[in-house]
């Protein structure tokens, strides 16, 4: 007898973030670690280098009972001057008990969404004390820097001000960014703010210290995602040293992020100090008001899975 068809739906970039606002995305995060799944059961992201040097291709496999799934993905610096993606790629979700593949989710909108929900995930309670508000600094206004800021609104985050700290303000869609201002790195009007941030947003692909984080209050939070090899970083030693560091999973940062793997090396950060996020939403774990929180994020394939297992979720109740 002829099997069913299978249907597999589509979840492109325009449909994604309508259908899981920021907020859906954090609470997915924090649900799945407070149900008890294990950072540390994701296998390492694979990497293949593209034939001449051209970029690499990423594959990200993840199964608990939150979602199971696997995101291939392009880097390809190239793409810039053809007026595309430097990220391009796909989300594969399988759902039990047969585990048929039942959608494809667009893997750099899911990486959008995502990165900045791990990020808020990771620290909400602390973000929302009651009168608590944040003068809120974001290296970097691309679709992560944004997707920061929103995230952070609509998870009911209190940000006194925004600003954006980039590169060539000329070049930044203002139209994209409402009433926040831009300001260029390096200038006066940059370290100004830094001084005065509580909250403060890495969003870019930094190879070095995007701050001298002297300049830093002694209670700030700054939330690092741009920065994705063990020799790149966007946070200075000297603020891993004195922070509260929290990270996805610790081998993982060991492996992957230099914001960690730099200070360890230099003997400033200890491997012991690290704090894992899920102990940190479980509750296992308290921070200290009085002193500052670095949250390093590499991107893992646990939180993919568990995105886009909620959207999922979301299009089979409406169907």
């Amino acid at each position: 007898m002829a099997q069913a068809a299978m249907t597999i739906d589509y979840i492109g970039a325009e449909d994604l973030p309508k259908l899981l606002p920021p907020r859906e995305a954090v609470a997915a995060i924090r649900a799945a670690l407070a149900g008890g799944l294990d950072p540390a059961a994701d296998p390492a992201r694979s990497i293949l280098e593209l034939p001449g040097g051209q970029g690499q291709l990423l594959s990200m496999p993840a199964a608990s009972e939150y979602g199971v799934g696997v995101k291939a993905i392009t880097a390809v610096p190239g793409n810039t001057g053809r007026g595309l993606p430097r990220i391009q790629g796909v989300h594969l979700v399988f759902r039990p008990p047969s585990y048929t593949p039942v959608a494809v989710v667009d893997g750099a909108a899911l990486t959008t969404l995502r990165t900045p929900a791990v990020s808020v995930a990771a620290v909400l309670p602390f973000l929302t004390r009651p009168g608590r508000r944040w003068n809120t600094v974001v290296f970097g206004a691309g679709p992560q820097g944004t997707g920061h800021v929103r995230t952070l609104r609509d998870s009911g985050v209190d940000l006194a001000d925004v600003t954006y700290v980039v590169r060539d303000p000329a070049r930044v869609d203002r139209d994209l960014l409402g009433d926040d201002r831009v300001v260029a790195a390096g200038s006066g009007d940059s370290e100004a703010l830094l001084r005065r941030a509580d909250l403060v947003v890495c969003a870019t692909p930094a190879a070095e210290p995007l701050f001298d984080s002297s300049q830093l209050l002694d209670t700030a939070v700054v939330l690092a995602v741009g920065s994705h090899a063990p020799d790149a970083r966007e946070v200075d030693s000297a603020f891993a040293a004195r922070a509260q560091v929290v990270v996805e999973d610790p081998a993982t940062a060991l492996r992957e992020c230099g914001d960690i793997v730099l200070p360890v090396a230099e003997g400033v950060l200890s491997t012991a100090q690290l704090l894992p996020m899920a102990a940190v939403v479980r509750g296992d774990l308290e921070l200290d008001a009085a002193r500052p929180v670095l949250f390093k994020g590499s991107g893992m394939a646990w939180q993919d899975a568990v995105v886009a297992d909620a959207a999922v979720r979301k299009v089979r109740r409406g169907a």
